[in-house]
């Protein structure tokens, strides 16, 4: 906006000033033309006036020469027996405009040679003929000068214009990249993120609408949130008496299985507790680096590795690779995976987790794998019924897609389960 602002007001004043630099300049060009020619017209009145009062005086000849050698213009004088006074360097006689001039008419002429009075001197003895004469370069003296003058004058001004423009849209843009600032805070999570009022009207119009939407938005997501955690705590009720209704159950083999229900109704319910208790501004626009939270994770796992005698391989890249995931998310979807390994393979069962980046760095994704030497599934589609791997991947898989990526089961090289995320890359 800035820069339009300054090109509006250059563009507007460069207008005005060429409607007005243009006429000025051709003024200038005249009046310099009138004026050179005004003086040749005045002094050939006044040699006419000579050569009229002293037609046959001895004195005509030097008189004339020394009012020509005076400088610009140049004047002669052409008598009736032909004799050429003044004007050295010119021959009167065979001029044409002399001619025309013998024959009593006096003019003014201006071309491309420069600018000539002629004016005949109507005697006794005949006509005579004055010619005063100013050359092209005598004629635009001092135009070339005033015409730099001019222009350099108009280039200031539009210098001038052009910073005043300048300084103008910045005090109009700067209130605006202020607000937008505020609008990329607010969409980075910072919900205690506010406009200030400062700008023009609509500027200050634009602050307060974005101030009320951030408190509409913190409003309507505590509303949200509290809506949800009390829902969640009204299920733990029926969830307990529904736990103690399966321990009294008498075959022990469906008591359980029932406990397993429950035990895996009553983890989802704490997930949703504890997802409706995350603060509100870990869903906006979340990042994390998924290197240093896969080997806080494996860190976590390791030990139980150790105990059950699996050998844990853990390959991760030096960089940190950044992923639209809130770092409670990946922790969840990271724990999701290496769980499925422990519950459903045997003890002694290695575990392989790698993470890398596939596609480059800048378009590329990042490509979270866990595989085993266990058993081994048949690859499915996350989510299908028949074949199914679990209520966890079903969840890791929703995870991975609601940011972009995807989730995968196939078989390992060894020929255990493997489970490959793709995870997009963001700028950390």
């Amino acid at each position: 906006m800035q820069r339009r602002i300054s090109w509006l007001v250059v563009a507007a004043t460069a207008t005005v000033v060429v409607a007005f630099v243009i006429p000025l300049c051709l003024l200038v060009r005249t009046l310099a033309e009138d004026r050179a020619m005004a003086a040749a017209d005045q002094e050939a009145r006044n040699v006419a006036i000579l050569v009229s009062g002293l037609d046959d005086d001895p004195q005509l000849a030097r008189l004339v020469a020394d009012i020509d050698n005076r400088g610009v213009p140049t004047t002669g004088v052409l008598t009736s027996d032909g004799r050429q006074l003044g004007a050295a360097g010119v021959d009167l006689a065979g001029d044409p405009e002399v001619r025309r001039a013998r024959d009593g008419e006096a003019f003014t002429v201006v071309d491309d040679d420069g600018g000539r009075v002629l004016l005949p001197v109507i005697l006794d003895s005949g006509t005579q003929v004055v010619r005063s004469s100013v050359a092209e370069s005598d004629l635009h003296r001092g135009v070339a000068q005033a015409w730099a003058g001019i222009i350099g004058l108009c280039a200031l001004l539009l210098a001038g214009a052009a910073a005043v423009a300048w300084q103008l849209g910045r005090r109009i843009s700067e209130p605006l990249r202020e607000v937008a600032a505020t609008a990329h805070r607010l969409r980075g999570g910072d919900l205690a993120a506010r406009a200030s009022l400062s700008g023009t009207d609509e500027t200050r119009e634009l602050a307060r609408a974005l101030n009320g939407l951030a408190d509409r938005t913190v409003e309507l997501l505590a509303v949200e949130r509290a809506a949800a955690g009390d829902l969640s705590h009204r299920l733990r009720t029926p969830v307990t008496a529904l736990r103690l209704d399966a321990e009294a159950v008498d075959d022990a083999e469906l008591a359980q299985r029932l406990q397993d229900h429950v035990a895996v109704l009553q983890r989802t319910i704490d997930a949703i507790v504890r997802e409706a208790r995350r603060p509100v501004r870990t869903d906006l626009a979340p990042t994390s680096g998924a290197t240093g939270i896969v080997r806080a994770r494996m860190e976590f796992w390791r030990p139980l590795a150790e105990d059950q005698h699996r050998a844990l391989t853990v390959l991760l890249p030096d960089e940190e690779l950044w992923v639209p995931l809130a770092e409670e998310d990946l922790r969840d979807l990271v724990d999701v995976l290496v769980d499925n390994v422990f519950a459903h393979t045997p003890e002694g069962t290695a575990l392989r987790v790698g993470l890398h980046v596939e596609g480059g760095a800048e378009q590329g994704r990042a490509v979270l794998t866990v595989s085993d030497s266990g058993p081994g599934l048949a690859a499915r589609r996350p989510g299908d019924r028949e074949g199914s791997t679990g209520l966890g991947l079903d969840i890791a898989a929703r995870t991975a897609g609601g940011c972009g990526g995807d989730l995968t089961i196939g078989t390992g090289d060894e020929g255990g389960a493997l489970v490959v995320v793709r995870l997009p890359l963001v700028r950390g």
